[in-house]
């Protein structure tokens, strides 16, 4: 595998930027004996005190993905929520069009919707469901680790202990129920449109403070017909609960890999 800190200029956020890419270190997987494709992409998503390095310091992501041969792309999204800050630059743009667009300039990376994938922890599980859910041609799965899955009830909480990263995203008093910033909206909307619909994959930890918030994007999924594969276990919102449950989502994302060889997929 190559790692590859990767830093460059942000026409939608006005400034220079960075993201980690990992490249597989074999020829990217051939459809069929002819010239080998682009590689299958994950975009790798980070929570809200931590940076693009986080998960190669905190997991063994390039070891995890080795036999996947899943490149993977981690952006700096800062305290954004992956949203279009109203006191701040315009990160959903950012996360949704531009990140992607850059590092296929970049690397040799696929741009069909069957190859590529989203996943996150915390913000980040927001961040990958938000991707998937609203942009379903674009992301076939997607996947959240202790995911922020419910936050408009907390945006309009004025005890809430993030009220003042939320002001600077959404604005003074916002309301996002029924918005693109509020996932059960999306999920909502996806249902009632036809057309592709995302694999989804979220799990949390029984002792996690996003626990319930997890239990009702999980119930209200279901409601509406959507392809959730949900799971829990012991355990709160930390790294020994990540790394490991990042582990288990790759497996699930195997299945999912065209061309994967059957040997890889069972590892």
């Amino acid at each position: 595998m190559a790692l590859i800190h990767c830093n460059f200029f942000s026409h939608i956020l006005g400034m220079a930027t960075s993201m980690d890419v990992i490249l597989p270190d074999r020829p990217a997987i051939s459809g069929g004996g002819g010239a080998a494709e682009d590689y299958p992409c994950l975009l790798l998503l980070h929570g809200l005190s931590d940076d693009h390095t986080i998960w190669q310091r905190r997991t063994s992501i390039e070891r995890y993905v080795q036999p996947l041969g899943l490149a993977v792309v981690m952006p700096n999204a800062h305290r954004s929520f992956y949203s279009n800050m109203v006191h701040g630059p315009d990160y959903w743009t950012f996360i949704s069009a531009e990140v992607l667009a850059v590092a296929r300039s970049f690397f040799r990376l696929s741009a069909r919707r069957e190859n590529n994938f989203a996943a996150g922890i915390s913000m980040g599980g927001y961040g990958a469901f938000k991707l998937a859910l609203r942009h379903p041609e674009r992301f076939a799965a997607a996947v959240s680790l202790s995911g922020a899955l419910d936050i408009a009830p907390r945006v309009l909480n004025p005890e809430e202990p993030l009220v003042e990263d939320f002001r600077r995203i959404f604005g003074e008093d916002a309301d996002i129920r029924g918005s693109g910033d509020d996932l059960f909206a999306c999920a909502s909307a996806l249902a009632a449109a036809p057309g592709l619909r995302p694999k989804l994959y979220a799990w949390c930890g029984t002792e996690d403070f996003l626990y319930a918030d997890n239990l009702r994007f999980r119930d209200h999924a279901r409601s509406l017909g959507l392809d959730l594969t949900y799971s829990e276990s012991r355990g709160g919102h930390d790294w020994d609960c990540w790394d490991l449950q990042i582990q288990q989502a790759l497996s699930w994302l195997a299945a999912l890999l065209p061309g994967l060889p059957r040997a890889s997929r069972e590892t």
